[in-house]
């Protein structure tokens, strides 16, 4: 879940999914060292400490320590909240359930990193497309490849749209914010889950809503948490947010990802980078659910 700081303060014969996803293209980039996302991490807690910074996301979901003593409210169901925002990072920017694979270090700017799902997958739903999906300056989207989405939504009385500036109003500046998160895993079949209908979007008892978040994908981790973004790799995230992550990986037809990269209500074309990890028991909120 990223900030457009523009809007406010400025401030994814059976085959080893995370092995063989897509190894000709990640080649072609070059991953940073541990040394260099060990510093990152060191300047994280320098940037942090001491001055009350919040839970920090993303987190592995299967552990449930943490030792931030901020808390605050949870927000409410996201059913009770205005869906403001859509958007999704390549690889999950979360670790656990059906998505602990590491996918790198990355490029040191959010792209590569983060972590895969760890099942596998069939050859045919691996074959290659041979189009581009969701290009960007960074990459495209690629069979076998993960990516979290993120419906962010926001007590505020908004309408979905551009960017987390859109779970704002002149009203309320500071509004609960939820993501409700679900892990895909791109596949080469136009028989799984179509993302058109997991991103449609509507109003329900008066409240804008995604109508299709998947239900079956596990009991959702629940844990107080922040914004993620790449942007946050050394600094610290000064929002608030409820966070709410199923565990379960869901296949999708790729060619429908890449159509609604075309053309949806929220200007995504791309997939975003990721935050590092947050592994620093002090700025990690403990999971009580």
């Amino acid at each position: 879940m990223f900030i457009n700081k523009k809007f406010v303060l400025p401030t994814l014969l059976l085959l080893p999914m995370s092995v063989l996803a897509n190894e000709a293209h990640t080649t072609q980039h070059e991953q940073v060292t541990n040394k260099f996302i060990k510093s990152q991490r060191e300047k994280l807690e320098q940037n942090t400490v001491g001055k009350g910074f919040g839970p920090q996301s993303p987190r592995d979901i299967d552990s449930i320590a943490g030792e931030n003593p901020i808390t605050f409210g949870a927000a409410p169901a996201y059913s009770n909240m205005n869906l403001c925002n859509i958007h999704f990072h390549k690889n999950a920017e979360h670790k656990g359930g059906e998505f602990t694979h590491y996918a790198g270090n990355g490029d040191g700017h959010g792209y590569l990193g983060g972590y895969q799902y760890t099942g596998s997958l069939t050859s045919s739903e691996l074959a290659p497309v041979h189009h581009e999906v969701c290009p960007s300056a960074h990459d495209s989207l690629y069979p076998g490849e993960t990516i979290e989405v993120h419906y962010v939504h926001s007590t505020a009385q908004v309408t979905p749209g551009p960017t987390l500036g859109s779970c704002l109003n002149e009203s309320i500046n500071n509004p609960q914010l939820r993501v409700e998160t679900q892990v895909f895993v791109l596949v080469n079949d136009h028989n799984a889950a179509n993302f058109m209908d997991l991103t449609q979007i509507g109003e329900v008892q008066g409240f804008h809503q995604a109508l299709n978040i998947p239900d079956s994908t596990g009991k959702p981790v629940q844990y107080a948490g922040s914004t993620t973004g790449p942007g946050y790799n050394e600094q610290g995230s000064p929002f608030q947010v409820s966070w709410s992550v199923r565990p379960k990986v869901v296949k999708v037809d790729i060619d429908s990802v890449g159509q609604w990269c075309q053309g949806n209500p929220f200007n995504e074309d791309h997939a975003h980078g990721v935050r590092n990890l947050v592994t620093n028991p002090k700025l990690l909120s403990e999971i009580t659910q």
